[in-house]
């Protein structure tokens, strides 16, 4: 009987059924417990001894180098040696993490984003598998595991775990993550915007053992092979990250020879405990009080609509109060939802990367942040809604929470960062797929998602074409080694496009435009996946304008390569000549918004996007005239932008600037300002309105009033108002049977005016 011998009989029977579904679970579902938690575990008594035995700084500083310098020495390994294009350019990160699970060093450079999320896994692994007799976790055992579910950003990414053991004791783990791309979803590439549940997103990896005795178990290497498109590539990542964490094993192993196992597990635990300690210090010296922002997402990348991200960011004592509670509601059929995990995750990268770049790279930079949303919102979806595009989510909300930050560090007198405009927040890119040249199925991405544009800053200009918002140290690609490998061509590749910019006193990092073709194949096809053609997802900060919108331009029916070859005088470019003077006789052109699903490209059929820019920072009227010259003589602007934005007046042949006609307009454009001006009542009596306008698709609360969510109304759908504690998820019609339906009711109508 056990531990039923001493309750009375009469509940024995209950005890005994709930002991019996305790021990048979059906399904290890994500673990609430370890997904909501995002702070460091508690000491363990392993580790307060440790602690107690080992207390040099200096020598704990010097232990922490070295296995830093291990991190950054497997990055760069796993960056040469990685076969997927997102290895190859630095979408990737590599650490070392305490035997709770806890990350307590990251590699510098790399998708930090990652490493803040694979604790989550790590914590399942403990819990589940440690004493399950199936499982175990031994020395020589390596896991793997992709499910953001579980403690990711999506499908795409996937991370290897790799215990590390001193005497037969646990005392550390290595991890490494890569976004490999392709994953066997239901369009090519890994993120398929076209899923419409989690089931057509590819694989779904809870963690799992695939090592064992530091070998990968070939019968599982074949089944996940068996599981994509590109075989070779899953196993060659495996094999490379494998070893990449077994160098990071050598790298804590020979710390502990040389320092002894008791600095390691302290220097391990007291950076996180320093780190969160000096988080709470930086956070007493803010400004106490509220910021709020809304950003809104133009689409589900299958249709068109207002999805609002809203947040109220609180100072309060040491702690910072992250609240989305208003936001839309999860869409139960489309895959930009991202779960609470995740979220959080992107949040860490802010403040990793754009506020306290000089802490460690480690979990509890983030863990006296707390983040609160709705339950079955877009930023806290349910178990069974798609999440491969979170970041059409997950992103604009790390630019609300950006631009929050800003208004804070604004008024604050320490600083350890300068103030900056958000940073361009899209990842404008291309997703291919098809057959290579050399024969080979294959499904992708290019790099160029990689060289978003810099933010303005308080004192210059953004960078242009710089880095991701989720990495550093990433990198562009280069277009000629990729054409090895697959049969397209970047006929313009990241060139920076005129007027592509944010205005503002400092103007926004530009990006760069990029026209694809099929080469070589007959069977290939290109998808985009990104928010921001109808509406700016990127907004400028202290009256800084936000980046441009940016729709995906296409030229079919068309072998505009062949054209190159008989009449080279033709071919335009730039993506404005080509779509303005449309060159190209007998071609379709059209534009259509970045969330275009996988479709088939003829050999010279041309699709062209842009890099987006960050954010601008202050008055466009208190920029300095001569940067808007410099940006004329670089081509960076166009003369209608530095006359009607920067009211610059100069010689448009010499370009020598007029300082005191520029004066003069800019003086004129004041008390025009003035004048178009209206009385805060006023305005507010004019724009404000009870509800969303009835015609517009609008997600999420209206104003103030967070205890409602609206919901549509979408393609003959009406609009629903739900209380926020009871969302329910939003079903969206498929845009095919929505474009029927509208094609119907024209013959419909051209039948009835045909009859009379």
């Amino acid at each position: 009987m056990g531990k039923l011998e001493n309750i009375p009989e009469e509940n024995r029977e209950r005890e005994l059924i709930s002991q019996f579904l305790a021990d048979n679970v059906l399904f290890l579902g994500p673990d609430p417990e370890i997904m909501e938690n995002h702070d460091i575990s508690p000491r363990t008594e392993a580790e307060h001894k440790a602690m107690e035995r080992s207390k040099d700084p200096a020598v704990l500083a010097l232990v922490r180098d070295r296995l830093q310098a291990g991190c950054n020495e497997t990055f760069e390994m796993l960056e040469q040696m990685g076969a997927a294009p997102g290895a190859k350019w630095g979408d990737l990160i590599t650490g070392i993490f305490t035997p709770s699970g806890d990350l307590a060093l990251g590699s510098t450079g790399g998708v930090l984003l990652f490493a803040c999320l694979v604790h989550h896994p790590i914590k399942f692994i403990k819990k589940y598998w440690e004493k399950e007799p199936t499982v175990g976790i031994r020395e020589g055992d390596g896991f793997i595991h992709n499910d953001a579910r579980y403690g990711n950003i999506h499908n795409t990414d996937q991370s290897l775990i790799l215990p590390i053991f001193h005497e037969g004791k646990l005392i550390a783990w290595a991890g490494a993550t890569v976004h490999e791309g392709e994953n066997g979803a239901i369009e090519p590439g890994g993120m398929p915007s076209a899923a419409e549940q989690v089931y057509d997103e590819g694989l779904k990896m809870s963690p799992f053992k695939v090592v064992e005795n530091y070998e990968l178990k070939k019968d599982l290497v074949t089944y996940l092979q068996n599981s994509v498109r590109e075989p070779k590539l899953q196993y060659e990542d495996m094999k490379v990250k494998l070893f990449v964490c077994r160098r990071l094993e050598q790298r804590v192993k020979a710390a502990i020879a040389e320092f002894g196992p008791d600095t390691v597990i302290s220097a391990l635990r007291r950076g996180l405990e320093d780190s969160k300690a000096e988080v709470q210090r930086r956070l007493e010296a803010w400004p106490k009080g509220k910021v709020r922002t809304v950003i809104m997402a133009d689409g589900t990348l299958r249709e068109n609509c207002l999805i609002k991200i809203q947040l109220e960011m609180e100072k309060k004592g040491n702690e910072l109060i992250l609240d989305f509670r208003g936001s839309s509601p999860e869409f139960a059929n489309r895959c930009n939802n991202t779960v609470l995990s995740s979220l959080k995750g992107m949040l860490c990268q802010l403040f990793l990367m754009f506020v306290w770049p000089d802490l460690p790279r480690n979990q509890a930079v983030f863990a006296p942040i707390r983040v609160i949303c709705d339950q079955k919102s877009a930023l806290r979806s349910s178990y069974t809604t798609p999440n491969a595009e979170s970041m059409m989510t997950f992103f604009p909300a790390f630019t609300a929470a950006q631009l929050c930050v800003a208004k804070f560090l604004y008024g604050c007198p320490s600083k350890f960062t300068k103030v900056i405009a958000p940073w361009h927040n899209m990842i404008r890119t291309f997703i291919w797929g098809g057959l290579t040249q050399h024969g080979d199925m294959v499904g992708n991405l290019c790099a160029d998602l990689n060289g978003m544009g810099g933010g303005a800053r308080v004192d210059r200009d953004g960078e242009h074409g710089v880095a991701p918002i989720f990495a550093s140290m990433a990198d562009t690609g280069e277009q000629e080694l990729n054409e090895e490998e697959v049969p397209f061509i970047q006929i313009v590749s990241k060139k920076i496009m005129k007027d592509n910019q944010a205005f503002g006193k400092y103007r926004g990092g530009q990006g760069y435009e990029m026209i694809a073709s099929n080469l070589k194949s007959n069977m290939w096809g290109f998808m985009v996946c990104c928010i921001g053609s109808k509406v700016s997802c990127t907004p400028g900060l202290f009256g800084g304008y936000s980046s441009p919108t940016y729709p995906l331009c296409k030229v079919k029916g068309v072998d505009t390569l062949e054209i190159m070859k008989s009449d080279p005088q033709k071919w335009e470019f730039s993506i404005v000549d080509i779509m303005n003077k449309q060159p190209f006789e007998g071609a379709k052109y059209s534009t259509h918004h970045m969330g275009l699903q996988f479709e088939l490209c003829n050999r010279g059929e041309l699709y062209m996007i842009m890099q987006g820019s960050g954010g601008g920072y202050g008055d466009v009227l208190e920029r300095d005239p001569d940067l808007v010259i410099k940006d004329l003589e670089e081509s960076l602007i166009s003369h209608e932008a530095a006359r009607r934005i920067y009211h610059v007046v100069y010689n448009t042949d010499t370009l020598v600037l007029d300082r005191e006609a520029t004066r003069k307009a800019r003086e004129a454009e004041r008390a025009s300002r003035k004048k178009r001006g209206v009385p805060y009542k006023e305005f507010h009596k004019q724009w404000v309105r009870a509800e969303p306008p009835a015609d517009v698709p609008f997600y999420g609360c209206w104003g103030d009033d967070r205890s409602n969510i609206y919901a549509g109304p979408f393609a003959g759908v009406p609009r629903r108002k739900m209380d926020a504690s009871a969302i329910e998820g939003i079903f969206m019609p498929n845009p095919r049977d929505v474009r029927i339906a509208e094609l119907e009711a024209r013959l419909k109508e051209c039948e009835g005016a045909k009859r009379s």
